[in-house]
Formats: structure tokens, C-alpha cells, sequence
């Protein structure tokens, strides 16, 4: 066997409206898995915590300015093209108006979801939120 594949480090923000809805993204044209549905984020530059990188990408992809990310899960999955380490914050608060600045599509969502096909890597997160007594929004921290 070769050697081990390293993980890329991604943080992905699950922000959550005052009415408890989600917001996923579409995968843009030219990256992997175009088309898809994800919870927005972005990889961890060079020296940058979870936090920042959450910050830098979403200001980079969606044009707002988080609050508070509230750290919650780590998971890994592994796809064909990347080995990553995806670090879920739960974001409540932001300013902006949504900029959909790679051209990819935004949905606000409840469970079970309407839109398809979602990114594999998000299945066991959308498994807890569905799980998660009392998921209401902004008033539930975990």
C-alpha cells in the first residue's frame, strides 16, 4: 500500500435562521461534486484555527459576517478526490445580505431535507440535527 492519505482540514458552518431553518449551498461548476448540496465553508489555510478559516470562507463564499461559531462536531469522511477532516460550527448570528459570489445556489431548509443530492460527508450531521430534542434554532445550544 502507498502512503496514507492526509487529511484536508474543511470548517463548515451550520447556520441556523430564527425559524430554525438551515442553510445549504450548491457545489459550483469546476469543483468536485458540482451540483450538490453542502453546509458552506472552507478549508483551513496555513496557521488559521477553525474559527477563521469558518470567518474567511463564508465571507469569501456567501458575502456575511458571522458572530459567534459555536464549535460542535468533528467528522472525517473519505472521498474519492479528498481525505478530509470536516470541523461543524453552529452559527446563529451573522450581518450581510447573502452574496452567492462562486455562483452557486442557497436554500433554506428544514428536516428532511428538499433538496438533493447532498454532499455524503454531511449524512451523520443531518442524522443529529435530526435527532437533537427540541431543535428549534436560535434558543437550542448544544
Amino acid at each position: 500500500m502507498g502512503e496514507p492519505r492526509k487529511h484536508t482540514e474543511v470548517a463548515v458552518g451550520v447556520l441556523i435562521g430564527p425559524d430554525g431553518a438551515l442553510l445549504l449551498t450548491s457545489r459550483p461548476e469546476g469543483k468536485p461534486y458540482a451540483g450538490y448540496w453542502e453546509f458552506p465553508g472552507g478549508k483551513l489555510e496555513a496557521g488559521e484555527t477553525v474559527e477563521q478559516a469558518l470567518r474567511r470562507g463564508l465571507e469569501e463564499e456567501l458575502g456575511i459576517v458571522i458572530g459567534t461559531a459555536h464549535a460542535w462536531k468533528v467528522t472525517e469522511h473519505d472521498y474519492p478526490h479528498a481525505l478530509v477532516r470536516l470541523h461543524w460550527c453552529k452559527v446563529f448570528d451573522w450581518r450581510g445580505g447573502f452574496e452567492m459570489r462562486e455562483g452557486q445556489s442557497m436554500a433554506w431548509q428544514r428536516l428532511p431535507l428538499d433538496v438533493h443530492p447532498v454532499l455524503p460527508g454531511a449524512f451523520p450531521v443531518l442524522a443529529w440535527l435530526a435527532g437533537e430534542t427540541g431543535f428549534a434554532g436560535p434558543t437550542h445550544r448544544a
